[in-house]
């Protein structure tokens, strides 16, 4: 039985320990214990050594270093997680037998790893109260050759971190929320000096801190952005799904001496690392701490996934909503539309039927009220028809060469009438080419996109006018596997009501129209744009609008390709 060196005499620890020459039975340390890791006895052969003051042991244990153990200050000889040691002498007098392990103890800035054997002290009755702990400093070869079942992990401490980590995954949805958590658990347990969640996206160079745990002693990193093309073991982690790590960086700007690093998923765009690093002293990273890190990184990533798929689950059920709301209100709107000019049309003939025409000019003047309801009516019925063939993917366009002055003529024999009726200025700006400037589309189609947008410049325009104007250019677009020289773009600007910044995007979608009062006031669908951007794109051009604000105007722009460039007039040309 291990004799008692009392702390608390004059006599020398190291005398007395000397004469029982444990030197002799290979112990290089030994001490005694109690259940709460009160040190009963103590002696190192190497404590001089490594200016170990064993007057500063006294009245002191492991239990009670634990509310210090991330200090790397503390003057107490202590394991650096006293939450497993304590475990194992716990285990030891419980099952009655000697446990061999590794495990690491710190002493203000240094870090001393020791291959210990912890045996229960048996009393002659009772339950044992006390152990005996024998060992020996290892070197830096017997440190690096450690074995996955040999490493001095705090394993019941890294399960423990597990499960939080766990539970917190499966009580929250938000990502930042499970990162902070998860390096805060891991920087604690992990007795490191930062712990960080580094975000990759978009495969650039600088990585940016998600989320930190950061000891006092330490300046934070939240601020910057981590270029990892120049860190080795960052390019590593991020091309592999292991752990990498390392044991000495010197001369380090963040004051980084060791460091130990995983990717959640080195494949998938949200790719996270989670990055631990030692800035009090140098640190080997045992088998067990990678592997244990490497676990918490597969439940980060399956966090991430779960987080992802509830966004995208949340973002769709808003638009299945704003959907059926539109549809609603399409129906609603709709159903409107398409009674006023049904009753225009039974109203005129029935006053014909009904003789209640005084002489033949209002006669014909019913006749033509009638007609023009005809007319809406049918052009509300080809929108309905034109949006539902589009959505069941049975519009077919047959595209040809059209010529865009023929076109732009038709369009404005259609419709100048029309704006002179509500005295607005109408124009058309053609090209300035010396040869015709040829389309490849579909004839119908684009008088329809035309009269559409003309016709809604000049529904929601009280005075001013409307300028349509065509523009060519030379960039190259492909279109049903074709590839053609250039494109004519043709813009549409009114003078009219204009629309908000923020309702701007919504235009082109299905049903949408900007407000109930607009659709009192001006009347139509909402499937106008829709439409004419679902024509545009099957003939391979691309629509946008565009509206500085309520009452400033809009502006309506659509590209089609060319069969071929025109020769462009020059001022050369005209001599």
């Amino acid at each position: 039985m291990l004799p008692k060196f009392n702390l608390n005499n004059n006599s020398s620890i190291t005398m007395s320990a000397s004469k029982i020459e444990w030197q002799h039975l290979g112990a290089e340390l030994v001490f005694t214990q109690d259940l709460a890791g009160n040190y009963l006895s103590f002696w190192w052969a190497k404590a001089a050594e490594y200016d170990l003051n064993y007057e500063e042991l006294k009245n002191t244990s492991c239990e009670s270093a634990s509310n210090n153990i991330y200090d790397p200050l503390s003057e107490v000889f202590a394991p650096v997680d006293t939450i497993a040691y304590l475990e194992k002498i716990r285990r030891v007098l419980k099952r009655r037998l000697p446990e061999q392990c590794y495990c690491l103890f710190q002493y203000q800035e240094i870090s001393y790893s020791f291959e210990l054997i912890i045996s229960p002290i048996l009393p002659p009755q009772g339950e044992p109260q006390a152990v005996i702990v024998m060992g020996h400093l290892l070197t830096e070869t017997e440190m690096f050759s450690f074995t996955e079942n040999e490493a001095p992990a705090a394993i019941y401490s890294y399960q423990k971190l597990l499960s939080q980590v766990v539970q917190q995954i499966r009580r929250s949805l938000d990502l930042p929320t499970i990162y902070q958590h998860t390096v805060q658990n891991i920087g604690l347990t992990f007795a490191t000096s930062r712990c960080l969640i580094l975000a990759n996206q978009n495969n650039i160079t600088r990585l940016s801190v998600e989320a930190e745990y950061c000891r006092d002693a330490y300046d934070s990193t939240t601020k910057y952005q981590i270029n990892w093309y120049n860190e080795t073991h960052l390019q590593q982690a991020l091309r592999s799904s292991s752990p990498v790590a390392v044991d000495f960086i010197e001369q380090d700007l963040l004051q980084r001496k060791s460091a130990l690093v995983i990717s959640t998923n080195s494949s998938s765009e949200d790719n996270v690392l989670i990055y631990l690093q030692q800035c009090d002293r140098y640190r080997h990273w045992t088998t067990a701490e990678m592997e244990m890190l490497r676990e918490i990184a597969e439940q980060v990533e399956a966090a991430i996934s779960l987080a992802k798929l509830y966004r995208e689950v949340e973002q769709a059920s808003i638009q299945a909503e704003e959907a059926s709301r539109l549809k609603s209100d399409f129906l609603a709107n709709t159903s409107h539309e398409l009674r006023t000019p049904l009753n225009g049309i039974i109203g005129f003939l029935k006053l014909l039927l009904e003789g209640m025409a005084d002489d033949p000019e209002e006669q014909r003047e019913f006749i033509e009220e009638a007609y023009k309801s005809s007319i809406h009516l049918l052009n509300l019925i080809n929108d309905i028809l034109d949006i539902a063939k589009i959505e069941a993917g049975k519009m077919e366009l047959e595209l040809n060469e059209i010529e865009l002055d023929e076109l732009l003529q038709d369009v404005d024999n259609l419709i100048n009438t029309q704006a002179k009726q509500k005295n607005l200025n109408f124009q058309i700006k053609s090209p300035a080419t010396l040869t015709p400037v040829i389309l490849y589309g579909n004839y119908q189609r684009l008088l329809q996109i035309m009269l559409n947008l003309i016709s809604n410049g000049i529904k929601f325009t009280k005075e001013g006018g409307i300028v349509v104007s065509a523009e060519v250019t030379n960039k190259k677009i492909e279109c049903q596997g074709i590839e053609f020289p250039g494109m004519v773009k043709i813009s549409v600007a009114d003078t009219g009501i204009g629309v908000s910044l923020e309702k701007q995007d919504k235009l082109f979608e299905n049903f949408y129209q900007v407000d109930g009062s607009r659709t009192k006031s001006y009347g139509g669908t909402g499937l106008g744009l829709a439409i004419s951007q679902k024509l545009v794109e099957a003939m391979g051009g691309t629509i946008s609008f565009y509206s500085m604000g309520d009452g400033l105007g809009s502006t309506v722009t659509f590209t089609i390709p060319l069969s071929h460039l025109p020769v462009i007039k020059t001022a050369q040309s005209d001599y």
